[in-house]
């Protein structure tokens, strides 16, 4: 008996002696003892969790060199490598995790979109759903601050810029021809629709340097990497009809859509300023093709655009009507790849090819162009570890223009240029904490038309102020070529360049946003010319400049009234330039002083209805009036614009559209059109710059044929 008890305490003792207390204390970054964190020898089950002090402790059989793991919500998890015999009472501090959902954001200058946003200014549907947009992408950007109303145009117009200097990309490669043809006083619209994109990044300046050849602004959209179900959409509508469909599979999906649109029947009820010989119509279609790898999807995107329209329109310098007919064919084709690597490298790239024929006749003018344009691209990403990221790539473009000139008096003239671009860029992403962040990055970029290299610095750093609010500042170089109408011409040129200075308020808390962004801009090298339009024979040279300096206020709020969801935004511009055939330093007449739009949605449950309101203002624009001294002198009247728009299910899956644009009738002006001749007293008469109609009426049914029986495109209208 003595022996058996003699031995059980021998084992107990061997059994202790083997045993190794492990403890400590973990902290944050302010020595503060943090509470309920895991701590663990790597591959056993030793281990315990903080005390309210901070504290642990627990006992171990292993041996030798181990490996202590540390982790806890919102840190990041922490390998301590030691002797177990040297893990007693160690002090361990854990840093932030910059991973986290209230982690700084990059936010000076860009509005972004989309399903992995951390703070989303817009959402994907309200693209469409913004009813002055009339389903145009473009049309509800100009919603945000920072942009310009050019009501004639229907372009982009940011900070001062012209539309040519924003540029637009789908996932990730240039769109080359983004706006579809149009002449006087007739808006451009986006060529692409909205239904297949999943997120946009809207930058009005400060955007990153795997982006170059812009000196404005940067639209980023970015197709649906894979639709949640099968369906069809059919659609039909006062201006034509049009039909969209999504299959799936395993491992990939298609999506296409395709419409005709055709203004007779409108026009012939609704007549509008023009006299029109034949009535505008086109027919668009796009694409998107998925398949999913191990490591990466695959995507082909396709669009194509054709429009087709003929009109007489009034002229003050013609005694007849000036004829213009227009016939457009663009196609678009993009194919794209991301994935992974491996754990910590990742890999985009991409190429796409543009084609645009464009015949065009003015009076008896007759020009016709044809560009073909490529785009291919690389880009890697390396995570060296949460705190530190860095991105590099390469890019290419090319592009082959000519164009052909004939008249009465000319049989032919044909001229043009071919232009290859190539740039490479390298950027890091820097968290130093959950609260202060910066993003370092360095472009390259040589033009062989013109021979010259550029090298654009850009720097954006935030700082998280609170849980709710955070500052932000950014500076960058940006450079562009020459645009088409003049290097068509000429190619002795050097890149246009502006420099961007931007700090940036951003609150974000429950459902509500605010945004308060303060800009300078610098111009240099703007193109200059003699004459009244560019063409051969015009002195050319690169001895513009300007600036833009200016402040955009954004107001969103979804949660404080029930079913209601608006945003308020107002921007200040205050730019002049001396560039094209200036003749002095003035503000460019694209240009507004005041910009102010509100948006609002309201869900009406007893209606089945959502109903939209816009109210979009801007201050008049300059124009110059040869009556009396001075260039671009006078301003025009303010211009107003009220639009509404109705939704109503007809059943979960029917619904029966309406929208009007400028409810109210506001008779907007454009500008004036004076005479090339002073009259017999003198007098340079004029003629009114008027949009073709003050209003306009659409009504459209959409019906949805999904697999669960639910799906609508409400989210689309």
């Amino acid at each position: 008996m003595k022996k058996i008890i003699t031995l059980c305490i021998f084992f107990c003792c061997s059994f202790s002696i083997a045993q190794t207390i492990i403890s400590g204390i973990i902290t944050d970054a302010k020595n503060e003892p943090i509470f309920g964190a895991n701590v663990y020898l790597k591959g056993t089950y030793d281990g315990a969790s903080t005390n309210e002090k901070g504290e642990f402790n627990f006992t171990t059989e292993e041996k030798g060199v181990q490996v202590l793991v540390i982790s806890f919500v919102s840190f990041e998890t922490k390998e301590v490598s030691l002797d177990v015999s040297k893990m007693q009472n160690i002090t361990i501090q854990l840093r932030e995790n910059v991973d986290a959902l209230d982690a700084v954001v990059l936010s000076a200058g860009s509005f972004e979109a989309g399903e992995n946003a951390k703070v989303t200014a817009l959402k994907p549907l309200d693209i469409v759903t913004t009813a002055s947009a009339l389903g145009d992408f473009v049309g509800a950007l100009q919603t945000l601050p920072g942009t310009s109303t050019v009501a004639e145009d229907g372009r982009l117009f940011v900070r001062g810029g012209r539309a040519e200097e924003t540029q637009i990309f789908i996932d990730g490669i240039r769109v080359f021809t983004p706006y579809s043809n149009t002449t006087n006083n007739i808006p451009a619209r986006g060529r692409y629709s909205p239904f297949l994109f999943k997120g946009i990044t809207f930058s009005t300046g400060g955007y990153s340097a795997e982006y170059g050849q812009a000196l404005s602004g940067v639209l980023e959209l970015n197709t649906i990497n894979e639709p949640d179900q099968e369906k069809t959409d059919i659609s039909i509508m006062t201006v034509g009809g049009g039909v969209g469909h999504t299959e799936k599979w395993k491992k990939g999906s298609v999506s296409f859509s395709t419409s005709y649109i055709n203004l007779a029947p409108y026009l012939a009820l609704f007549p509008d300023r023009n006299d029109w010989i034949k009535p505008f119509q086109g027919g668009q279609g796009e694409s998107v093709f998925r398949h999913h790898f191990k490591n990466g999807t695959l995507k082909f995107y396709t669009a194509f655009d054709i429009t087709d329209f003929e009109l007489d329109q009034e002229s003050i310098n013609f005694d007849e009507l000036v004829r213009f007919k227009l016939n457009n064919n663009n196609l678009y084709m993009n194919a794209s790849y991301k994935g992974t690597l491996s754990d910590d490298w990742g890999i985009a790239t991409g190429i796409s090819y543009t084609r645009d024929r464009t015949k065009l006749r003015i009076i008896n003018d007759r020009i016709n162009s044809l560009e073909n344009s490529i785009h291919v691209k690389a880009k890697l990403k390396k995570k060296f570890s949460n705190r530190f990221k860095l991105n590099f790539g390469a890019e290419y473009f090319t592009t082959d223009f000519d164009e052909e000139f004939k008249n009465e008096t000319i049989s032919s003239v044909n001229y043009g240029f071919n232009n290859n671009l190539f740039g490479a860029f390298a950027e890091s992403d820097i968290f130093f904490s959950k609260n202060f962040a910066a993003k370092v990055g360095v472009r390259f970029d040589h033009a062989s038309l013109l021979d010259k290299t550029t090298i654009s610095p850009r720097l954006s750093v935030a700082y998280k102020t609170s849980e709710k609010d955070q500052v932000s500042f950014a500076f960058g170089q940006f450079y562009q070529n020459p645009n088409n109408t003049y290097l068509k011409f000429n190619s002795n040129f050097i890149p246009e360049n502006a420099t961007h200075y931007i700090v940036n308020y951003q609150y974000v808390h429950e459902g509500k946003t605010f945004r308060a962004e303060a800009y300078h801009k610098k111009y240099n090298d703007l193109v200059t010319f003699s004459g009244d339009i560019p063409q051969f024979g015009s002195d050319f040279g690169n001895d513009g400049f300007g600036h833009a300096t200016g402040l955009d206020i954004f107001w969103r709020d979804n949660k404080s009234i029930k079913n209601v969801d608006y945003w308020v935004s107002y921007s200040y511009l205050d730019t002049s330039r001396k560039f094209e055939n200036f003749p002095t330093e003035a503000m460019p007449n694209f240009a507004t002083k005041h910009n102010f739009s509100v948006v609002t949605k309201y869900w009406v449950d007893s209606l089945k209805s959502q109903v939209g309101f816009s109210y979009n203002y801007a201050s008049g624009r300059p124009y110059t009036n040869p009556n009396v001294g001075g260039f671009l002198n006078e301003r025009t009247k303010d211009f107003h614009s009220v639009s509404v728009n109705w939704a109503y299910l007809i059943s979960q899956q029917k619904i029966l559209y309406f929208s009007l644009s400028n409810a109210a009738g506001v008779r907007n002006v454009f500008g004036y059109e004076y005479a090339n001749q002073p009259d017999m007293n003198g007098i340079f008469q004029r003629r009114t710059l008027r949009p073709a109609q003050d209003q306009f009426f659409f009504i459209g049914f959409f019906w949805t044929i999904s697999d669960d029986g639910k799906s609508n495109q409400l989210d689309t209208l």
